[in-house]
């Protein structure tokens, strides 16, 4: 039987995925990377619809969903970890 999907990511560049119900902490989720089933241990708790990391990512460096950049680090992220605004900065400026 095969095992429902738990998490999305849709390039093979992506660097983070997307929880398609809610992960617990601890919880090692199959993602289909589309060259490959990855394994991620997740390090906290992932809210539904929010994203975890594939790999670890230095401070500064891209974060890469849907095969598009959608911020940078703002500090290292393990993988694993939950990748949200207390860790990424977004790439475009709201107002202006």
């Amino acid at each position: 039987m095969k095992e429902k999907t738990k998490a999305l990511a849709l390039s093979t560049g992506d660097n983070v995925a997307t929880a398609l119900v809610p992960l617990e902490a601890d919880a090692t989720v199959a993602v289909d990377m589309g060259r490959g089933v990855e394994k991620v241990k997740l390090l906290s708790p992932i809210p539904l619809g929010h994203k975890f990391a594939l790999r670890d990512l230095e401070e500064g460096q891209s974060v890469i969903k849907y095969g598009e950049s959608i911020g940078t680090a703002t500090a290292p992220i393990r993988k694993g970890a939950y990748v949200h605004v207390h860790n990424v900065r977004g790439g475009k400026r709201r107002g202006g």
